[in-house]
């Protein structure tokens, strides 16, 4: 059986927002419960999140105050993981939301237009839609 070999890739989105408050908003489980998930919960380094019945666990393996947070999921493939990056472009002086992210070759596109949707939402419930 051949297996599908995995991309990385990374998308970037302009958000209005201070990063202090936008990083609320990808690590604070209710914050993350309005955009990302159904429901979601945390327990020391570890973030359950919901989706109708199902239920995902992952871990934060990297945390900077203010920039940056890296979720691995518990069932997911070593070495993958989803990232928020959070910085201020140098030129517009504009909040970017940089996700890193992995899917199926055939299927990136697909999962880069999931993101589209739910960061839609976050600036929804950021009010910077």
């Amino acid at each position: 059986m051949k297996s599908t070999a995995r991309k990385k890739f990374t998308t970037e989105y302009i958000v209005r927002s201070s990063p202090a408050i936008l990083f609320g908003f990808v690590t604070n489980p209710s914050n993350l419960a309005q955009w990302f998930s159904d429901y979601c919960d945390a327990n020391d380094n570890y973030i359950v999140f919901g989706w109708g019945g199902s239920r995902e666990q992952a871990q934060i393996v990297e945390f900077i105050e203010d920039e940056f947070v890296k979720y691995h999921w518990l069932d997911g493939k070593a070495g993958e993981f989803f990232s928020f990056r959070i910085y201020k472009s140098d030129i517009a002086n504009d909040t970017i939301l940089e996700i890193t992210d992995f899917a199926d070759e055939k299927e990136v596109k697909d999962q880069i237009m999931l993101w589209d949707s739910q960061i839609e939402e976050l600036k929804h419930q950021l009010g910077a839609g």
